[in-house]
C-alpha cells in the first residue's frame, strides 16, 4: 500500500513572485508615462520592493539593499543613473548566482551597463528592465501552474 503526501512550500514564493511582477509592471508603465517623476517612481518602487522583501522574510541584507538604494535616490535625485545601475548590477549578480546563469540575470547586467554608458536615457532603461522583469515573472508563474497541472492530471 502506497501513501503519497504533497507539501506545498512554494505558496509564499509564488505569492511574492506575483506581487513583485505586478509592482514591476505598474512601475514600468508609470516610468514610461511620467519620466519627469523618475526619482519619485524609482525611489518608491525600491522602497516598496524592500518592504515586500521584509514582509516575505527574505534575508535582511537583501531586503536592505533596495531600501537603501531608494533612500539614496530620494536624497540625491541627480545620482539616479548610477545608483539604479549599482542596484541592477547587484541584483543581476544575485539572479545569476541564485538561478544558475539565467537570461534575466544577463539582461539585468546589460541594462546596468547601458545605464552607466548612457545616463540620459535612464528612464527608458529602467522602464525596460521593470517591464521585462515583471513579464518574465508572470511567465514563470503561468509555466509553473501549467507544469503542476500537467504533472498532477
Amino acid at each position: 500500500m502506497a501513501t503519497y503526501f504533497q507539501i506545498n512550500i512554494n505558496y509564499r514564493s509564488r505569492q511574492r513572485q506575483l506581487l513583485n511582477a505586478v509592482l514591476a509592471i505598474i512601475t514600468g508603465v508609470l516610468t514610461l508615462s511620467y519620466p519627469g517623476f523618475l526619482y519619485l517612481i524609482a525611489g518608491g518602487y525600491l522602497m516598496a520592493l524592500g518592504l515586500l522583501m521584509i514582509y516575505f522574510r527574505l534575508p535582511p541584507v537583501i531586503a536592505a539593499l533596495p531600501i537603501i538604494t531608494g533612500i539614496l535616490i530620494f536624497t540625491f535625485p541627480n545620482l539616479i543613473p548610477y545608483t539604479f545601475a549599482a542596484f541592477l548590477g547587484f541584483f543581476g549578480l544575485i539572479l545569476l548566482m541564485a538561478l544558475q546563469f539565467s537570461i534575466m540575470g544577463f539582461l539585468t547586467l546589460i541594462i546596468a551597463i547601458l545605464i552607466v554608458m548612457n545616463p540620459d536615457s535612464v528612464a527608458l532603461f529602467i522602464a525596460i528592465f521593470l517591464l521585462l522583469y515583471g513579464v518574465s515573472n508572470i511567465i514563470k508563474i503561468v509555466q509553473s501552474r501549467n507544469n503542476k497541472q500537467y504533472l498532477s492530471g
